[in-house]
């Protein structure tokens, strides 16, 4: 174990004290050359890290890792965006290690969305490490990973633990703490929960033990792939770039896709421009490109309160009580061009005040694509599949342009074509077409009234910035189980879907036109609009005619505005 040592103003009763130690003990007599070899260390922790590799490893670290490791453990404060692939995580987790051997007693956490993430990270990691580096298992005393939590306990008394970037960390205590996908984080949690967690120094080790002022106390480190323009931590990392301008303990290092590819870290060239040809523009630019993407001005609502509406952990697949209260939008596209926009379904469930039945929160539990390859008939199946899994009072369809050819086709009788169910025929509530069957339920509202377009906006607006909005968490790939992957449909695309809908809302811009009237314009042009647009029918039927007190009558669908194809999405 490396103890402290730290020469500042002594004492006579201190300068004897060790005077003894070096020359009653053989540590005494070597206590400049340990004193050295520790500052040494400390400067130049990817070269100490060297003498723990194994005579046969082939690990080597490159030159971007080198400095990494130099800036992570020599400067106050770091912000780090990275790409997929970079192994950014790794080697911050490798500092952690170098410092826990170095620091006697140090106190590190490294934090993520959830305690689940950062224990699960934690223990790759681990095991990535001591793979690398086996000699440092001479230096843990005992490791523990459950669910949850994560232990690594070093012979120096140090330890590494996990925590969550949420208010289930409040109260907690560590001289270092490292927050990874900060990208999430948004500033009034971070002041409130998580900055207050550096707030004791580490004591130095030894009879002589002080707060050593030249050590980084109170340090907190970012890293992440790039999020969004206008967020709390976009405008932390600028303010970070200009602390590096005066010298105030800031660094702020970035790296796409082409750094750790050159170096052979992750995916080939070909694959990732295979993956930059197939996925979701803004995907690509956040996870691969390092670009902060999304209006820098004009948004269409405030980001940071966007971010705050990622707070349900699971989907809703099917009605679970008689009481629940369900609205399913459904926006139409259909194209034999597979790059084109994709139809969208999107499923809300509505919590009310008990005593004056007004709405609390609009719960966004499901997304699903629909595939722009299926014709008019499938697609209406599939809505009225989704309507009798959710017993939903009202299903919000578009019937601009092509979408009439849904409409149409929910007018009819429809049958499941493997089983022969028969699925149901609607009615419209707003409309004088008539359904094709005498039973028809009345739970259609035709989606193309004119005049309604700032309302849309608007009530989509209110929602988010009033907190009403609730839509479910950021789940990164490696966050599901193998059992959760063998049902992609239930327990993976709801997640995957709910991501494709941030993209979508960020993307947007609002614009006002004459009149005061609004309407929303797309940043890149390449990222669809169809399942914000799902979703914002359905905010708008539900705040426009269900939101009534107890004593108002039900809502009057006379008054609803008369057919346009002019509302513009």
């Amino acid at each position: 174990m490396i103890s402290d040592v730290r020469i500042l103003e002594l004492t006579e009763i201190e300068k004897e004290r060790i005077q003894s130690l070096e020359t009653d003990s053989v540590f005494g007599e070597h206590l400049w050359n340990y004193y050295q070899f520790v500052s040494w260390a400390r400067w130049y922790p990817d070269l100490f890290i060297e003498i723990f590799k194994s005579k046969d490893s082939n690990r080597q670290l490159h030159f971007d890792q080198r400095t990494f490791m130099r800036c992570d453990l020599r400067f106050m404060s770091m912000y780090g965006t990275f790409s997929r692939g970079y192994a950014k995580t790794y080697t911050e987790v490798l500092d952690d290690f170098i410092a826990a051997i170095l620091y006697p007693n140090i106190t590190l956490s490294v934090t993520a969305q959830t305690r689940e993430n950062s224990a699960a990270l934690l223990e790759d990691k681990f095991n990535e490490i001591i793979s690398d580096f086996p000699l440092l298992e001479n230096e843990i005393e005992k490791y523990r990973f459950s669910k949850n939590d994560a232990l690594i306990k070093f012979k120096s008394g140090s330890t590494i633990t996990n925590l969550a970037n949420a208010q289930t960390s409040k109260g907690r205590r560590r001289h270092r703490i490292k927050i990874e996908e900060s990208a999430l984080l948004n500033n009034t949690l971070f002041e409130d929960a998580l900055e207050p967690i550096v707030e004791v120094p580490r004591t130095t080790a030894g009879s002589l033990a002080i707060v050593d002022p030249e050590e980084m106390n109170f340090q907190i480190h970012f890293f992440t792939t790039s999020g969004y323009r206008g967020s709390d931590e976009y405008n932390r990392s600028v303010r970070m770039v200009n602390g590096m301008r005066d010298c105030s303990g800031d660094i702020v290092l970035g790296s796409g896709w082409m750094l750790p590819c050159y170096y052979g870290r992750g995916s080939t060239k070909s694959q990732i421009l295979k993956k930059k040809r197939r996925s979701n523009p803004i995907f690509f630019a956040q996870n691969y490109e390092q670009k902060w993407v999304g209006c820098s001005d004009g948004a269409l609502v405030d980001i940071n309160k966007l971010m705050a509406t990622r707070v349900l952990d699971r989907p809703i697949l099917e009605i679970e009580n008689e009481s629940d209260e369900f609205y399913i939008g459904v926006d139409v596209a259909r194209s034999e061009n597979t790059n084109n926009n994709q139809s969208a379904i999107s499923v809300i469930k509505v919590t009310r005040n008990p005593s004056t039945k007004r709405i609390l929160d609009l719960q966004i539990v499901n997304v699903q694509g629909v595939s722009n390859k299926m014709n008019f008939t499938e697609q209406a199946c599939l809505v009225k599949k989704y309507k009798k899994a959710y017993r939903a009072k009202m299903v919000i369809a578009d019937g601009n342009g092509l979408g009439s050819g849904l409409v149409d086709e929910l007018l009819k009788p429809s049958y499941d074509k493997i089983t022969g169910e028969y699925l149901g025929c609607f009615d419209t509530i707003n409309t004088d077409n008539q359904p094709q069957s005498p039973d028809a339920e009345k739970c259609l509202f035709d989606m193309k009234a004119q005049g309604t377009q700032t309302k849309v906006i608007s009530h989509f607006i209110n929602a988010v910035d009033s907190g009403m909005l609730k839509m479910l968490i950021r789940k990164q790939e490696q966050d599901f189980t193998d059992k959760e992957r063998e049902f992609m449909d239930r327990n993976v695309m709801p997640f995957i879907n709910t991501e494709l809908l941030f993209f979508e809302i960020a993307n947007l811009k609002l614009k006002v036109m004459s009149g005061n009237n609004l309407s929303v314009e797309k940043v890149v042009r390449k990222i669809d609009k169809d399942k914000f647009s799902a979703t914002s029918y359905c905010i708008y039927y539900i705040l426009e005619f269900t939101n009534k007190d107890d004593e108002e009558k039900h809502a009057d669908y006379s008054t609803a505005p008369l057919f346009s194809s002019s509302i513009n999405f």
